[in-house]
């Protein structure tokens, strides 16, 4: 297996020394894109609100599946090391392209707003460029979320038992400072975009991302690399199974030491002549069962996957129809709001690992209080109860609307301060701590263990895929209610869309597939005994 950097050992590795700064300075420069790119698509690039949300979750949904592509490459032939480092120069490359094809166009905000809500595009070559840029940054993406997080872990030996012990608190650690960047970024580079200027705002995470990126090579003769006692692609070795079981399912399967009566179809993959790789087939099919085990829960977390990507599209959206001032002169982002969430993050993450943990670790004995599943499910359901909130305060938006006169007027802000989407953002913070967390460390603990990488690129994708979903359920619903010369429901002019249709629409599917995770984690068996 070509992969070089894990076939290497520190002397005398640091924990401290788990790649947080590149985390920092990747986290910032991709959700100052993505917390404000609805904004920017809607106003320098002249799209509707229902086009830029389409845009804007297919590129949320490249990012995310690109990690696929950018685990198995790191699993099976550069390493997690080294893919940092390419994706981290293509990530830099991205950032850099979007400042100039932003600075390159000049924004007349006299004509930002028509009467149909439509601001005035750029030219045609001006949105190549930016979309283009967009794709770099996609790329990118796809090499560093899934490697730095696994590098990070890679920091902590499972033989050691403080270590180990100290590992069940990475993933809670690791997404308290990812969202503490978050929150620095919507509340720095979401004002300097909007009131000062576009390319310094995309200009700041690129050389933010050199300078992190230098500071990470200069550690790099004193990070822990793991070495890989399997000499087989992982992929390959797995894949096998599945192949060879399909070839033989007119046989009958051997018998095997292996537990459980789950996929016993895989077992066929097992031949009664290939005595002397019966050992290493064995593993390999409890592995691909693992696997294929695992595609239940990932099937049933789209419903959160589908909430999730509302926040930076219509709920930002929302935000800018309302009172944003704070004090007389000043007026924050539409964008912004969604620090909310990430202030909600940072405040709880501590309050669950200290607090939560201990006592629910002695009721349960469990080394993290409660299982993984128990952990995602509670996050569904507070998501759930985030749609029903969303929904509530989106209809008094428009009875504010109806009531002030201003229902032909999307320029003018609502009488309706913005601190009424606060419990939408603060309750969905909440529930990210739960799902999001839960299923890092879910992936991370029932995936085979040379697939490291991939591991944590499996849940990411979760969300890359339903964000196309999302994606054309949008399309399908402006469609649907905007025949006969209606308003759909995301009218350009929001006042006269119904954002709460949508929002009570997405808390019915977040209800199925809430419903339909409990019946399969109930029956889920997990890998390692100490996490159920």
């Amino acid at each position: 297996m070509a992969v070089a950097d894990d076939n290497l050992e520190a002397e005398t590795p640091l924990l401290d020394e788990a790649p947080f700064g590149i985390e920092v300075a990747e986290r910032f420069g991709y959700y100052g894109i993505n917390s404000n790119l609805i904004t920017y698509l809607t106003g320098p690039l002249g799209r509707s609100v229902a086009t830029a949300a389409a845009d804007f979750n297919a590129w949320t949904g490249t990012a995310l599946l690109m990690s696929l592509v950018g685990a198995f490459v790191a699993d099976s032939f550069l390493g997690r090391f080294r893919t940092i480092v390419f994706a981290s120069l293509l990530f830099i490359l991205g950032l850099g392209f979007m400042s100039l094809s932003s600075a390159t166009h000049s924004f007349d905000s006299n004509c930002k707003i028509n009467a149909d809500n439509m601001a005035c595009s750029p030219p045609p070559l001006k949105v190549v460029a930016f979309f283009a840029s967009l794709c770099l940054v996609a790329f990118a993406e796809g090499g560093l979320r899934p490697s730095i997080e696994a590098f990070g872990a890679d920091q902590f030996d499972e033989d050691d038992k403080n270590e180990s012990r100290a590992k069940s608190s990475f993933f809670n650690w690791w997404y308290f400072i990812m969202h503490g960047s978050c929150f620095v970024a919507l509340l720095i580079l979401n004002y300097i975009q909007e009131n000062l200027s576009w390319e310094l705002g995309f200009g700041i995470p690129c050389i933010m991302m050199c300078f992190t990126l230098m500071i990470f090579l200069l550690g790099s003769m004193r990070y822990r690399f793991r070495v890989n006692n399997d000499e087989r692609d992982p992929f390959v070795r797995i894949g096998r199974v599945f192949v060879k079981a399909a070839r033989n399912w007119q046989a009958a399967p051997v018998v095997t030491s292996i537990e459980g009566t789950r996929f016993k179809f895989l077992e066929k993959a097992i031949l009664a002549d290939d005595v002397s790789d019966r050992d290493t087939n064995v593993r390999d099919v409890d592995d691909a069962k693992t696997i294929l085990s695992l595609a239940h829960i990932w099937c049933t977390c789209w419903g959160y996957a589908i909430l999730f990507s509302q926040l930076s599209t219509l709920f930002t959206k929302q935000g800018s129809t309302m009172n944003r001032y704070i004090t007389s002169t000043f007026q924050i982002p539409a964008a912004s709001l969604q620090s909310l969430m990430s202030l909600s993050i940072v405040v709880f993450i501590p309050i669950y690992d200290r607090l939560f943990v201990p006592i629910s670790r002695s009721i349960t004995t469990k080394p993290a209080g409660i299982s993984t599943l128990q952990r995602i499910g509670t996050g569904l359901f507070l998501s759930f109860l985030t749609m029903v909130v969303a929904a509530v305060v989106e209809r008094c938006r428009l009875a504010t609307a109806v009531e002030h006169g201003l229902v032909d007027n999307p320029t003018a802000a609502l009488p309706m301060s913005m601190w009424w989407l606060a419990p939408q953002y603060l309750l969905f913070g909440i529930s990210d701590v739960f799902v999001m967390v839960g299923l890092q460390e879910f992936f991370y603990d029932q995936v085979p263990g040379e697939l490291k990488s991939i591991r944590l690129a499996l849940y990411i994708s979760i969300f890359g895929i339903w964000n196309f979903l999302s994606s054309f359920l949008i399309s399908v619903v402006e469609k649907t209610t905007s025949r006969d010369g209606r308003d759909s429901w995301f009218s350009n002019n929001l006042n006269r869309a119904h954002l709460d249709y949508f929002y009570w629409l997405l808390g019915g599917l977040s209800l199925v597939t809430m419903m339909a995770f409990v019946c399969l984690a109930k029956a889920y068996v997990y890998k390692r005994k100490d996490i159920a």
